[in-house]
């Protein structure tokens, strides 16, 4: 099991973040908010995916306005996205669950004690999102692009925060590149004990948006780093959600559904390996049980690791087994293997419930 950093714990919404709560994942509408319908629309889609929180910009007044009847429709915890303006932030605040500012571009100290007053009137928490492209022009001159700067920065505005009286605080600490990002938060990470949302920023389409986050986004968990995180996509919302939630179970920092284990295609395999993997996913997506699973497509190494897994089908030609705890449970044609591992599987995780 993975050891967590000790942090803070804060509530975004009903949603615990930080402490020993379940790492939580957060994904971002993309209509205009003030298009209500299509922004509900939008969360209802994420929240049936499996998000836990969304967040949505709020670049103009009309999408501030547009929040009270979002969240009216709703019930995931709702964070709204606020740069440049801090009167967004004010009137969003009398709403929604948390409010993101960007110390970055927010304005004036003056300002962001309006926003920390109208959050401490309602005991909603702030995230501080530093983001390497849009530093503070001291630390941007002084610093650059780089982790130092972004780590500078938080602590900058934590402190500033924290004289305020106000502690109810996430951080985030995104750049567009694996590398700074990660640096970023683990210089940061033993210098306080406030949650962290993590995320590659801009990380562009499904394929290298995917390849970075489970870089970036699963080293850190490794390293216990992480409290709530999202995978950057520019794509489908659902696809951010799939992301997110493959890279915390195969990086072990989470532990619900089953963990196939294939082999890879090669000229030894002795059967249709592909559609029978493709097959197991498709009637196997409602288990929630934290089962390994395994699916073998030739005697070499099918045995041994079937030995391991909850429940396995080691094929041979035109038959094969499945086992279930490493014991030989039914030896059967190629076609009935599939329907009887589903059905093993199904049994095993009704066990564990």
């Amino acid at each position: 099991m993975i050891k967590r950093y000790p942090t803070k714990k804060i509530f975004v919404g009903s949603v615990t973040v930080g402490g020993d709560a379940p790492i939580s994942v957060q994904s971002m509408t993309f209509s205009k908010t003030a298009d209500v319908a299509s922004t509900v629309e939008q969360i209802k889609r994420l929240h049936f995916a499996g998000c836990d929180i969304v967040r949505v910009a709020v670049p103009e007044m009309e999408d501030a306005l547009a929040l009270k009847s979002i969240k009216e429709q709703i019930s995931l915890p709702l964070v709204a996205d606020i740069h440049f303006n801090h009167r967004l932030a004010l009137v969003a605040a009398e709403v929604v669950d948390c409010i993101r500012i960007n110390p970055g571009n927010i304005g004036s100290k003056e300002r962001v004690k309006e926003v920390v007053k109208a959050c401490q009137a309602r005991n909603i928490p702030i995230r501080i999102g530093v983001n390497a492209g849009s530093l503070e022009k001291e630390f941007l001159n002084k610093y650059g692009q780089t982790s130092k700067g972004m780590v500078a920065s938080a602590e900058y505005n934590i402190k500033f925060l924290e004289d305020l009286g106000f502690d109810d605080i996430k951080i985030s600490l995104k750049a567009s590149d694996v590398q700074r990002t990660v640096d970023a938060y683990r210089m940061l990470r033993p210098k306080n004990s406030y949650p962290f949302h993590l995320g590659v920023t801009e990380a562009g389409t499904r394929f290298h948006a995917t390849v970075k986050s489970a870089i970036g986004l699963g080293t850190l968990l490794l390293d216990g780093i992480g409290d709530t995180m999202r995978v950057s996509i520019t794509g489908e919302l659902e696809e951010e959600i799939k992301v997110a939630r493959a890279i915390l179970k195969d990086s072990g920092a989470a532990k619900d559904g089953l963990n196939i284990i294939s082999c890879p295609t090669c000229g030894r395999i002795e059967a249709d390996l592909v559609s029978a993997v493709g097959e197991i996913e498709e009637r196997t997506t409602h288990i929630k049980a934290p089962l390994n699973v395994s699916v073998m497509g030739c005697v070499v190494n099918a045995i041994g690791e079937a030995a391991h897994a909850d429940v396995a089908i080691a094929y041979g030609k035109g038959k094969g087994l499945v086992m279930v705890k490493g014991e030989v449970v039914a030896n059967l044609d190629e076609d009935k293997l599939v329907d009887r591992f589903v059905a093993e599987v199904e049994k095993m995780a009704k066990e564990l419930n």
